[in-house]
């Protein structure tokens, strides 16, 4: 690992925790949050329950469920209570108002029961709220306090329970009730002569009395709260995450500029290394030529001595041809390291294209191909040295490439607006698809004979041009080489 991929590997470790503090504290900060809401949404149930609780205190003795039961609903109907219900000291409803509460199976902690699925908090208030009797409208009407007894009624009034109760129970002289009699807050304006004895008090207390309330709150507001800061930090972590995720792209560019900028530096090195090694080669190879034209002429000295024998001619022979298979070598070689300059000037494609067919003639006729010029009568801007070179080269190609008999087209056509296509069609056997991209490489040749530099050169003077060349199959069988983007001339 070099130093530049340690590099980055320390630039994304380091954006990787701070987006995961990142992360960690808005989930911490939400989490906070939402606790507030909730403790704020407790005090206020806190409250209320003690206004609640100060109300049942000051309450008379006797009290209607019916007039507790109103206040409750207008409590309920102020949209923060949505149901209430008072309890006895046995946990028994006796008076409620507004939905039906289930209670949750167990104790009620004292911050309150929260349900997730209906976000609703219960609370519990179990504390005592007095000794107020809640009866229904008809037993209040009957025993509310101001009424006188009955004639006959006992005047003295004892706690025991005499059989034939009056209809009153209370009296603006008579003794209070022992529960109430003892309690400091208990300043009553009135007191009675009580029709239910003792024990009857004290049951009525134990079962009528209430000594707590169940109230259930529609938990809006936290809620409320709790899904805006949610929105608000997840916000934040999409912003924090975007500029990671982006700091991350730019450095990473910056890294991969870098990186180009050092291999173009290094290409620059190795073109201009290869610039001086081509330059080296092709003056070998052009000072490689005369001692093989030397070794030519001797051996062509020889060839024609009269008292040559028959063996010493056919080894001068030899060495000819293979002289000549050399200097055609090097010929191509010093032909394809030359640097290519293009003068481009108005040329008539259809007359060059002709040019060619007779410059080939002797290789027609000798394998009997046919060549059909099919070419369009357009001018183009083009190199006419350079394109002849090409179009012999790719001519030459396709003749070597026919069998006998075989057929060869020149087309040219214009392509677009302002271009125009060069084709070259035979019915040989093609070429293969693997090797489509590989015939335009220097030295790669699927002939016995070739040298496999024509095309590389082909493909030199296409690009020079600014063209594109392509090796296309032909049905049933052959191969297309098309030349494209040829600029028209104006």
């Amino acid at each position: 690992m070099n130093l530049l991929t340690r590099r980055n590997w320390l630039v994304y470790s380091i954006l990787a925790v701070f987006w995961l503090l990142l992360v960690g504290w808005q989930i911490q900060e939400h989490r906070q949050m939402r606790r507030v809401a909730r403790e704020g949404f407790h005090r206020r149930a806190v409250d209320i329950s003690n206004t609640l609780a100060l109300i049942m205190r000051s309450q008379r003795f006797f009290v209607s469920r019916e007039r507790i039961e109103t206040v409750l609903k207008e409590l309920v109907k102020q949209d923060e209570v949505s149901s209430i219900k008072l309890l006895n000291q046995q946990g028994d409803e006796v008076a409620s108002a507004g939905d039906p509460i289930d209670l949750p199976k167990g104790d009620i902690p004292p911050g309150g029961s929260w349900d997730e699925t209906t976000h609703t908090m219960t609370v519990m208030n179990m504390v005592d709220l007095g000794t107020n009797i809640i009866m229904s409208a008809e037993e209040y009407a009957t025993n509310r306090p101001g009424r006188r007894p009955p004639e006959g009624d006992n005047p003295q009034g004892t706690n025991s329970a005499p059989a034939p109760r009056p209809e009153s129970g209370f009296s603006p002289d008579g003794p209070r009730p022992p529960d109430s009699t003892n309690s400091p807050d208990r300043d009553r304006r009135f007191r009675f002569r009580p029709r239910y004895s003792e024990e009857e008090i004290k049951q009525l207390i134990k079962y009528k009395s209430p000594h707590g309330f169940v109230m259930v709150m529609p938990a809006h507001i936290p809620e409320f709260v709790s899904r805006h800061d949610f929105w608000l930090r997840l916000l934040i972590v999409f912003l924090g995450t975007a500029a990671a995720v982006g700091s991350a792209i730019a450095w990473r560019n910056l890294a991969q500029n870098s990186e180009l900028q050092i291999r173009l530096v290094r290409a620059s090195e190795l073109n201009s290394h290869l610039k001086d090694m081509n330059l080296a080669a092709a003056g070998l190879a052009h000072e490689t030529r005369n001692p093989l034209n030397i070794v030519r002429g001797l051996a062509q000295m020889i060839f024609k001595q009269e008292d040559a024998s028959p063996e010493i001619r056919i080894k001068s022979r030899e060495i000819i041809e293979e002289t000549d298979r050399v200097a055609a070598q090097l010929n191509e070689f010093i032909n394809y390291s030359r640097p290519r300059e293009v003068r481009r000037a108005p040329l008539r494609l259809q007359s060059l294209l002709t040019d060619v067919s007779r410059a080939l003639n002797y290789d027609v006729d000798e394998k009997k191909v046919k060549l059909l010029n099919e070419a369009e009568d357009i001018t183009i801007q083009a190199d006419e040295q350079l394109l002849r070179q090409a179009l012999f080269n790719l001519v030459l190609n396709a003749i070597q490439a026919v069998p006998a008999g075989g057929e060869i087209k020149l087309r040219a056509g214009i392509d677009h607006g302002s271009e125009c296509f060069l084709e070259i069609t035979d019915n040989g056997p093609g070429v293969a698809v693997e090797n489509r991209e590989q015939i335009f490489k220097p030295y790669f040749t699927t002939h016995q004979e070739g040298t496999g530099l024509g095309l590389a050169v082909v493909q030199q003077i296409v690009m020079a041009h600014g063209w594109e060349i392509k090796c296309l199959p032909v049905s049933p069988s052959g191969a297309c080489f098309r030349v494209t983007h040829i600029k028209l001339s104006s």
